[in-house]
């Protein structure tokens, strides 16, 4: 202590007074800015990481991080830093490892909501967001630009985000197909007396992957389940030539399922096919031989 010129004593603080002094600064801080400052630093250290050049990462997103946690504590909104954010996140991406918009997903996947729960997804250019009225702004986005003559639009844009989602074993199979035509596929049923009380052994049995050349065949039911949710391949009821199952019912997969069907096993043979979505994604995304492409409707 000392005195000043009043003759009060003056306490200066000490070096712990200023460690409570940062301690309550930092409860004032919300968790929401916590959670922004975290998904930051997550974000350097990716990029750094990747360019080789960690300490200017870092440090450039420690600046960005001090710049929004102090709006925060300044009070604005939180649609304002959901926003900052965003946008703060997609250029580090960028500006560091010069990636597309396609890439930029992959390093910067969610920005926390106001309620500390990551509930918007950047994509693109612009945000998803689970509320109504965001939703609906969006729709009409939409439907404002299919009635603007001046807009264009090259490809589907879920063929961007479908990229994004496949394997490099799954665009193997859909090059496959999309050169080869509908495929032939099988069900393994036990055999009943007219076909009642028929029970599924196994379903939708192809060799498509491994005629394909795909490197990881144990893995082949998941890519051919993956590529029926995004929409590009499907199994239809009609088949393909009868000769072309010779060889798929001797395989070891077939064979299998057979033993376990008990005696006299049923059969029932199935195509896999492309569907018409999933025909021109592959003429779009892949470089293929002229004329060399089959139709998903066609029975070759």
């Amino acid at each position: 202590m000392a005195d000043d010129r009043t003759g009060r004593d003056v306490v200066r603080p000490g070096p712990r007074s200023v460690e409570r002094s940062s301690d309550a600064e930092e409860r004032q801080i919300s968790n929401e800015a916590r959670l922004i400052r975290g998904v930051f630093r997550v974000a350097g250290l990716a990029a750094g990481t990747a360019v080789r050049t960690g300490e200017w990462a870092v440090g450039t997103t420690f600046e960005v991080t001090k710049q929004i946690t102090q709006a925060v504590a300044d009070g604005e909104s939180s649609t304002e830093i959901v926003e900052r954010t965003g946008a703060a996140l997609q250029s580090i991406a960028r500006s560091v490892l010069g990636v597309t918009e396609g890439s930029v997903r992959e390093i910067v996947s969610y920005v926390p909501s106001s309620n500390g729960h990551a509930t918007q997804a950047i994509t693109g250019s612009y945000m998803h967001s689970s509320t109504i009225e965001d939703l609906r702004r969006r729709g009409d986005a939409l439907l404002a630009r299919s009635a603007d003559v001046y807009f264009t639009e090259e490809v589907h844009p879920a063929y961007d985000r479908i990229l994004d989602q496949l394997a490099p074993d799954e665009a193997r199979i859909l090059r496959f197909m999309a050169q080869n035509g509908p495929q032939p596929s099988v069900d393994v049923r036990t055999n009943r007396p007219l076909g009642i009380g028929s029970e599924l052994v196994t379903g939708d049995l192809t060799s498509v992957p491994e005629q394909a050349g795909v490197r990881y065949p144990d893995r082949s039911r998941h890519y051919l389940i993956n590529l029926s949710r995004l929409g590009l391949t499907f199994t239809s009821d009609d088949p393909v030539l009868l000769s072309r199952y010779m060889v798929l019912e001797v395989q070891p997969l077939v064979e299998t399922a057979l033993k376990s069907a008990g005696r006299v096993p049923k059969i029932v043979r199935k195509s896999l096919r492309l569907t018409e979505f999933g025909d021109d994604f592959c003429a779009t995304c892949f470089t293929l031989p002229a004329g060399d492409t089959g139709s998903p409707r066609s029975g070759r």
